[in-house]
């Protein structure tokens, strides 16, 4: 994966956003893959090494979310927004 990403794996999330970048690196189009691209800027912020994000990744995983999971996509999509973000806070707050 990338030296950044491999200290931060224990992290809240961490195993999405692993999943995430390696779907990424293997140009596929998932759910965690969609989720690292919305967390693209604030992800690399962080020294975290990504292929190049999805377009409009947002858009996308609420379709790819509808298609699964019906009329709960907006609830799955929250959560997985909530579950990113956590990750952020947590490997920003984790000591150097």
């Amino acid at each position: 994966m990338n030296a950044a990403f491999d200290s931060m794996q224990a992290l809240p999330g961490g195993e999405l956003i692993g999943r995430g970048i390696a779907d990424l690196a293997s140009g596929r189009e998932t759910t965690e893959a969609l989720l690292v691209s919305i967390g693209a800027s604030r992800l690399r912020s962080l020294g975290i090494e990504l292929a190049s994000p999805i377009d409009s990744p947002e858009h996308k995983l609420y379709l790819h979310l509808a298609k699964e999971e019906g009329n709960a996509a907006h609830s799955a999509y929250n959560a997985l927004i909530r579950r990113l973000v956590s990750f952020e806070r947590a490997a920003h707050a984790r000591p150097s």
